[in-house]
């Protein structure tokens, strides 16, 4: 392993993401967990965890980002999400366009520059329609794994509309489908479309800028990037780990961080 010189960690509202990066920038090391509610405890863990795996730890640069970056008292810096995933999706894939980051909590459609920098962009931090938290929610419900929900979506040749955009009548309209005889898969097809539609609700609203990109845990599940594409048009554009790319993106801050200094 090349020598490890900064470390970026995302906070998020479902899971914990920490990166290293050697001198040039490149991912070198991660590690990730379910975030716990004693974030200070958590930061140490991964930290020593680091230690253990590599040999680095608490003397490399931190910069923080996440809902929770400001009970990170290791960091030597607190940078937005925003600015965090474009700058790792930017460095990952090589070019701007327009980035959609599903997250647990929130979501996020950013304009990335043709220098990586952030143009514009729209956030829905309110709601939890339109995020992971929303297909969460209902997947206990449903009683499908969360991991499964796209695929089993995905499988189905009908879809029932889910016309509730609250996450909390959505599920008691899923109860009465349920009640009604309706099968399992067509509702999980109609949640995934009730969802995409409020995220290209948010493209629309800042205008889509080609190439379509995509971060966040979420866009891991196939339906995620299925229909985006439906309802866009576009083909995305995926980084290898898109989970990382807040914390990539923090990570590479730091390193900048150090140059400067």
């Amino acid at each position: 392993m090349d020598e490890l010189k900064a470390l970026g960690i995302d906070v998020g509202s479902t899971t914990v993401k920490m990166v290293a990066v050697d001198a040039q920038g490149n991912l070198s090391w991660h590690y990730l967990e379910s975030a716990d509610p004693r974030v200070e405890d958590q930061v140490d863990r991964f930290l020593q965890h680091l230690k253990e795996e590599t040999g680095f730890g608490e003397t490399l640069p931190l910069v923080a980002t996440g809902y929770g970056r400001n009970l990170v008292h290791q960091a030597v810096k607190k940078v937005t999400e925003i600015t965090c995933h474009a700058t790792g999706v930017y460095r990952q894939l090589g070019h701007g366009g327009t980035l959609v980051d599903i997250g647990g909590q929130d979501s996020k459609v950013i304009i990335i520059g043709e220098n990586g920098q952030v143009v514009d962009f729209a956030m829905n931090d309110k709601c939890a329609a339109g995020t992971g938290r929303f297909l969460e929610n209902t997947a206990g419900r449903l009683r499908v794994p969360l991991d499964e929900m796209g695929r089993e979506a995905l499988s189905a040749d009908q879809e029932v509309a889910i016309s509730s955009t609250c996450t909390v009548f959505a599920e008691s309209e899923i109860i009465s489908l349920i009640a009604h005889g309706v099968e399992v898969n067509p509702i999980l097809k109609g949640l995934h479309r009730s969802l995409i539609k409020r995220v290209v609700a948010m493209i629309r609203s800042i205008g889509l800028q080609p190439p379509l990109l995509l971060s966040g845990g979420v866009v891991k599940n196939p339906a995620i990037r299925h229909m985006i594409e439906e309802e866009t048009g576009e083909k995305v554009t995926m980084p290898e780990y898109p989970q990382l790319m807040g914390a990539y993106g923090a990570a590479l801050i730091a390193l900048k961080q150090m140059d400067k200094s």
